[in-house]
């Protein structure tokens, strides 16, 4: 199948053609045909398989083909995470519809609320928004959402994880009822599945198979840590490498992201933090000069791991393990790109193995362990152990048998009472905490 054959609008086809695509990938084949039959839809396909496309394209149809009296507000609401999906949704907008008459707005936190209050009062015809701020306007009555007509939601199973339920809920509520919604996500875990049961009327179901296996074209490396000072050292080392063109380091929050680059650049390295603390101006700013290679070493969180397309980056370091599986593929996947070759490095301690067992699991493969000479761990990896029914022995003879009765297993490894599978760490967190504050059970 081609482009041409979906019965895209030619002003549409132009811009496709002008990008150099003739053939949709599998998820855009798949979605953009039911998407133009006014079918509610909800499609699992990883980051990097052109699901973008897959639901602006329909989006730009439905613009062209005009509506008479649009008075008041957007026809297409797109909702997503974070700032850099919402520019990269933004980008996706204006390549593809550069031959069509309408206006689109981003709409997301970080941003002079001035500047958004004027963009609003023009009344675009399509928005891309995150949850949060969207959320904010519609509290101040800044946007009418009356006449949505396509209703969006990308990454949706990131904008659960990031506690956004209650505002995707809230804007749900106010959009028409008599609307096409398009679900999209990498996962559909039960969370999403729930979701969509609530928001959409007898979807459709599209499932492209996961790429659960990183790009053939990355080098994936593991190094056993003893401890953070441990950590360091072996990070200093690697980035002295002259073969380290330019580095994406990912750490587990704001605040590590923003010491970790404070350190590098105290070692006279050209280091920067990225991560959702800062506005986005800033946040640009940083993008952009890493683009154009005036920071050699990235320090962010997983702000990072989606949206964020640089050529030239030829490391990923995972200073801390990504507490989901899939996110480390998401993460070294931001080298390699565009044909190029890539190395992958990834830290890990005794602490970690359980994150680090999910992770092999996950892509089907164990990552190769290395060693750098002088800097050799202490202590080897333990291989995880369960433990069946009673334990061996009581530590004292005549301890109480009571207290080493069988434990009863529950999901992820936890067992109930105070006993817990060795390097199990909670998973729950506060409802609206952002997910890169979170990790091993406690905030930070």
């Amino acid at each position: 199948m081609t482009f041409a054959k979906l019965q895209l609008a030619p002003p549409i086809l132009k811009a496709i053609d002008a990008c150099g695509y003739n053939d949709p990938t599998p998820v855009q084949a798949e979605a953009i045909p039911k998407a133009l039959a006014g079918r509610d839809l909800i499609a699992s396909a990883q980051t990097g398989t052109g699901k973008t496309a897959a639901f602006v394209l329909p989006a730009l149809q439905r613009l062209w083909e005009g509506a008479a009296g649009r008075k008041k507000g957007p026809r297409i609401l797109v909702l997503t995470p974070t700032r850099e999906l919402a520019n990269q949704i933004a980008q996706a907008t204006r390549t593809y519809g550069k031959l069509l008459p309408f206006t689109s707005v981003s709409i997301v936190g970080g941003m002079p609320y001035t500047e958004q209050f004027k963009s609003i009062a023009q009344k675009p015809d399509l928005l891309i928004a995150t949850p949060g701020r969207l959320v904010d306007l519609m509290d101040r009555g800044r946007i009418d959402l009356s006449e949505v007509e396509i209703f969006v939601l990308d990454e949706a199973d990131r904008m659960l994880d990031m506690g956004f339920i209650d505002d995707v809920q809230k804007i749900s509520a106010v959009v028409p009822a008599k609307r096409q919604t398009l679900l999209f996500a990498a996962t559909l875990g039960r969370q999403v599945i729930s979701l969509a049961e609530r928001l959409l009327k007898n979807p459709l179901r599209i499932q492209i198979s996961a790429q659960q296996t990183p790009n053939e074209h990355i080098e994936q490396r593991l190094h056993m840590v003893d401890d953070v000072q441990h950590k360091n050292r072996m990070l200093q080392h690697l980035v002295a490498d002259r073969s380290l063109k330019q580095a994406i380091i990912f750490s587990a929050t704001r605040k590590d992201a923003d010491n970790l680059a404070r350190q590098l650049h105290a070692q006279g390295h050209s280091a920067a933090a990225l991560h959702g603390d800062m506005n986005q101006n800033a946040r640009n700013r940083t993008i952009k000069n890493l683009r154009c290679g005036r920071i050699r070493l990235l320090v962010a969180t997983d702000v990072a791991a989606r949206g964020l397309d640089v050529l030239g980056v030829s490391h990923v370091i995972n200073f801390d393990l990504p507490k989901f599986a899939e996110d480390y593929v998401h993460r070294i996947g931001r080298t390699g790109r565009a044909g190029a070759s890539g190395i992958a490095i990834s830290f890990a301690s005794q602490s970690d193995r359980g994150y680090l067992s999910r992770i092999e699991r996950y892509i089907g493969q164990t990552l190769p362990q290395q060693t750098i000479p002088g800097l050799e761990p202490k202590r080897p990896l333990l291989p995880m152990t369960a433990t069946k029914g009673f334990r061996s022995k009581p530590p004292i003879a005549g301890a109480s048998r009571a207290k080493w009765a069988p434990v009863n297993k529950q999901k992820n490894g936890e067992r109930k009472g105070k006993r817990a599978t060795v390097g199990n760490r909670g998973t729950s967190r506060k409802q609206g905490q952002p997910m890169e504050d979170y990790r091993g059970g406690r905030y930070r």
